[in-house]
């Protein structure tokens, strides 16, 4: 496990992840009856951001305990799907106001934030070239005869 083969992709995708987690347990819409968070509202678009964290976690523990690049990309492109599908529930969600939510509160604005840092991360990581295990070979220069 090297943590130092975490790019910037998928710690922005991490980053995503948190928010996405942290949008789930503050309080999401405000209501004449209260504050509603997002297991308050739950449906499909609350499925979707989770399913959006699930690939962002299997992109950073991929990057982090492989030693080939087949995994990490493989996990990157359904990230990117996912993340994308996450995306557009969380614009979606932040668009709607279930149950006559009168505004929108802060988990809201993290759901939407954090969907997009895992889209963003994910093609991140597609576009960037993975580091190298091992430091480049430095061949020993030999005298001309």
């Amino acid at each position: 496990m090297n943590l130092r083969q975490l790019r910037a992709g998928e710690l922005l995708g991490l980053a995503g992840a948190v928010c996405v987690v942290v949008s789930l347990f503050v309080p999401y819409y405000d209501s004449p009856i209260g504050h509603l968070s997002a297991w308050n509202t739950f449906g499909p678009g609350v499925a979707l951001m989770l399913a959006a964290v699930c690939a962002a976690l299997a992109m950073v523990v991929s990057a982090v305990t492989e030693r080939s690049p087949a995994l990490p990309v493989a996990t990157a492109v359904w990230c990117v799907a996912l993340g994308l599908a996450g995306t557009i529930a969380a614009v979606v969600r932040f668009v709607e106001r279930p149950d006559n939510a009168s505004s929108l509160a802060i988990g809201g604005w993290l759901g939407l934030v954090g969907a997009l840092g895992i889209l963003v991360g994910a093609w991140q990581v597609l576009r960037d070239e993975r580091p190298s295990l091992y430091e480049p070979a430095t061949p020993e220069v030999r005298p001309r005869p």
